[in-house]
């Protein structure tokens, strides 16, 4: 991974991806040492689209997982 930086003065135009890092660090990779690259990768993976965009909940949407949230926007148009 490489280091983010923000632009001179604005320190918000990153703030979601740091947000996200920041929970993908503490939910998952912490907990976890990896023999491998390929093994991060395929961990960081699944993580993501198994876990993160299908079951976890998210404050923004509602405490609702982005699967859900999405799923009942479709049903409402």
């Amino acid at each position: 991974m490489l280091c983010s930086m923000s632009a001179r003065g604005n320190c918000y135009d990153n703030a979601v991806v740091e947000s996200f890092f920041g929970s993908l660090k503490r939910e998952q990779i912490r907990k976890c040492r990896y023999r491998t690259r390929q093994e991060a990768k395929l961990d960081i993976f699944d993580y993501i689209e198994c876990f993160y965009n299908r079951k976890r909940l998210h404050s923004y949407l509602g405490f609702k997982s982005p699967s859900d949230f999405e799923a009942e926007h479709d049903n409402v148009n």
